[in-house]
């Protein structure tokens, strides 16, 4: 392929509900650009972007491709995201290398939660708009409710530039709302034609409507606008283009991709009005890693190098790729770059752009592109990466938070080692998966955004590294302790022929108060009922018995032990003989002084519309959940609360489940707290039974 400038490139990422027909819509593009000569179809998995096993499996995209298209001496750069909520992680890769969201939405279905979420995503990453209304051959679709529907959520930016018509029911052209012209496709392509009859009306409104969003873009057009003075084309195809950059306009398209029909214009639409890298981002502030001053780099190949590792493909016979976006100066083979965050430096291989899982040659890449680089030592996602003299520091893409745990075990023994080295290239690869030993249950955790993602990754770990593992409930780490105060003797007495052992303790056992540390050892011996070398033995012995409590075997918490009398022997009397005394004190006293399990409860805040909130209250009461707090932000609520542990595992698939897909969380542990004796009961009869089973 080409080498192009940053004049000469568009950065495109493709966003939308799931089914929406991005992948399709990319397909289109690569057919009319004559890349290929057939569009590839998801249902029968032959699509350039949707290439791995598990995305013609399921039928839905679960990684971010690229696919580079040369369209009229220009280069644009398409980023295919998945619309599954449960790869949005992928959608935040995408975007850190984007110049602008191409939203997709279906003329049948309108306005979906993926919808909502892309134009979410976009407004946050900082990024212009555009959308394309697909579908448009559908017998149901509906532009005229479509658009309106957007205007409602997204506000007035919302402007179409073309009114579609149809002829006997059939979508069959379109009127371009800015020049007041007819178009119809004929074999795909548009010819000139008449307005239809009747359409005058609507036309001169949208094209109004056009006027009136461009007239804010300018004083001179405004003071125009207020004149009622007739704006030229060329005036509002140039407001069109300001007001995208500035957000006070989002152009809106129509046609159907899987016939190609108005793909054509889109691209030629997306040269006219859609900023190329060193229109959008002439200069960009980063950060000087060496003393944290911010500096300004300029987009354009005559500065020095620097550019962002925004996505990683890790493939076990492949090796690795780094996919980045060069922002400033230009890279070539063998140039050697400074990776920033890891103080390190290394050659640049055999530079490449990606077209799906096609690796094309480049000799260079200029600012403003994106590209790869296989094999690379130390880069990660989020590293960046360039010229030593001119150290720079990209800011970190913010994840989605990963709140869906489970225990995870290989199915064959022996695997664990293999389960290591695949994890470590699939969390190169996906920042969302999280892995991590629990020290407590000694359970191997893994955290995903949702069921389907992890499923994703079980069945990755089945194809790609040939290892079979189940996924099961983690282990709740309850807690042990006691409300009362007590009293109790521990004597050990053992005699077997010559030296016997003897220990003897009175301990008083009670709250100490202080739940975050597990006891508190004192002596209050008076007249050396015990030798103060027997005073290690019976901490000792403390610190091995709270390890399990004898309630359920959990660890115990917030106890204090105080040793106030017991006798010893001269001859039999030994550490060992101390500390089983203690241990024999340790399980009388716990039972008799009021113990209770105690449960992790964490803090929750859940943001969702308004008219989700009663359905995530009443949830929340059914989890022994205590709402803390409601507080209004936009057109959504905050929810503060607090809920046991116990009941959050799969809170993130059922959220979505309540909520469509529109509710968020965050969760973290705060304390442990005592649950209800019915709570208690059904923990220790659990328990039972599992040590039962372990037997």
């Amino acid at each position: 392929m080409k080498v192009y400038s940053a004049n000469q490139i568009r950065n495109i990422v493709v966003l939308g509900h799931s089914g929406s027909g991005k992948t399709t819509l990319v397909e289109a593009a690569l057919n009319v650009s004559g890349v290929t000569s057939r569009i590839g179809k998801v249902d029968e998995g032959n699509t350039v972007s949707d290439y791995e096993a598990e995305e013609i499996r399921r039928k839905v995209s679960i990684n971010t491709s690229i696919i580079p298209i040369e369209w009229k001496e220009n280069k644009i750069n398409f980023i295919d995201t998945p619309g599954y909520f449960d790869f949005a992680g992928e959608v935040k890769e995408a975007l850190a290398a984007a110049d602008l969201a191409l939203i997709v939405v279906s003329a049948k279905s309108g306005i979906e939660v993926g919808t909502e979420k892309a134009w979410e995503y976009a407004t946050e990453a900082g990024i212009p708009k555009i959308i394309f209304v697909n579908n448009m051959d559908d017998e149901n679709a509906d532009f005229d409710k479509v658009v309106e529907d957007m205007k409602e959520a997204f506000g007035k930016s919302v402007a179409p530039l073309q009114v579609p018509f149809k002829e006997n029911g059939k979508f069959t052209g379109f009127v371009n709302a800015i020049k007041k012209a007819g178009r119809k496709y004929v074999e795909g392509r548009t010819q000139e034609c008449d307005v239809p009859a009747g359409m005058e009306g609507e036309v001169e409104l949208m094209h109004s409507m056009i006027s009136e969003a461009v007239a804010e873009t300018d004083d001179a057009l405004l003071e125009k606008f207020f004149e009622e003075e007739p704006f030229t084309v060329e005036e509002i195809e140039a407001g069109v283009k300001a007001g995208l950059l500035d957000g006070s306009v989002t152009p809106v398209f129509c046609g159907v991709a899987n016939a190609t029909l108005g793909v054509r214009v889109l691209l030629n639409s997306i040269l006219q009005f859609a900023h190329s890298p060193e229109e959008f981002r002439p200069e960009m502030t980063v950060v000087n890693p060496k003393n944290d001053e911010e500096i300004t780099i300029q987009c354009n190949d005559k500065e020095p190098f620097a550019a962002f590792v925004f996505k990683t493909i890790a493939d076990p016979y492949v090796g690795r790729l780094s996919l980045l976006r060069v922002f400033s100066g230009k890279l070539k083979k063998d140039d050697i770059m400074y990776n920033t965050k890891k103080d390190s430096t290394e050659k640049a291989g055999q530079l490449f752009v990606m077209r799906g899982k096609e690796q094309l040659p480049v000799e260079e890449l200029k600012a403003g592109d994106i590209g790869a680089i296989a094999k690379l030592n130390s880069a990660e996602t989020q590293d960046t990466l360039c010229a030593k003299d001119r150290p720079v520091l990209f800011p970190d893409i913010v994840f989605p938070p990963s709140l869906l745990s489970m225990a995870l075990a290989p199915k064959a023994k022996g695997d664990e080692d293999k389960i290591s080295q695949a994890f470590a290239k699939l969390l190169e690869e996906d920042k969302t998966l999280k892995l991590e030993v629990n020290p407590e249950t000694k359970q191997t955790v893994v955290s995903g955004i949702g069921d389907t993602h992890l499923d994703v990754l079980v069945n990755k770990l089945r194809t790609k590294y040939k290892l079979e593992v189940e996924l099961s409930d983690p282990i709740i780490p309850f807690r042990e302790m006691i409300k009362g105060k007590v009293k109790v003797q521990g004597k050990y007495k053992k005699q077997s022929g010559g030296h016997g052992q003897y220990g003897d303790v009175h301990i008083e056992f009670e709250p100490s108060g202080d739940l975050t540390k597990d006891y508190i050892f004192e002596e209050k011996i008076f007249g050396g009922a015990v030798p103060r070398q027997y005073f290690p033995a019976v901490e000792k012995g403390i610190q091995e018995s709270v390890k399990a409590g004898p309630m359920a075997g959990y660890p115990v918490v917030g106890l204090k032990a105080t040793l106030v009398d017991g006798s010893y022997h001269a001859v039999d009397s030994s550490e060992m003989a101390f500390k089983m005394a203690t241990s024999m004190a340790f399980k009388d006293g716990f039972m008799k002084a009021k113990p209770a399990i105690l449960e992790p409860i964490a803090k929750v805040i859940i943001t969702v519309p308004d008219d989700y909130t009663g359905d995530v209250m009443g949830d929340m009461n059914k989890r022994r959940g205590r709402i803390l707090g409601m507080e209004k932000v936009g057109k959504k609520q905050v929810i503060s609360a607090e809920a046991p542990m116990a009941e959050m595992f799969k809170y993130s698939t059922d959220l979505r489940s309540m909520t469509q897909g529109r509710g968020e969380y965050t969760l973290e542990f705060d304390r442990y707290e005592e649950a209800s004796k019915e709570v208690q009961d059904k923990i220790v009869a659990q328990r039972k039974a599992e040590m039962e089973k372990e037997k």
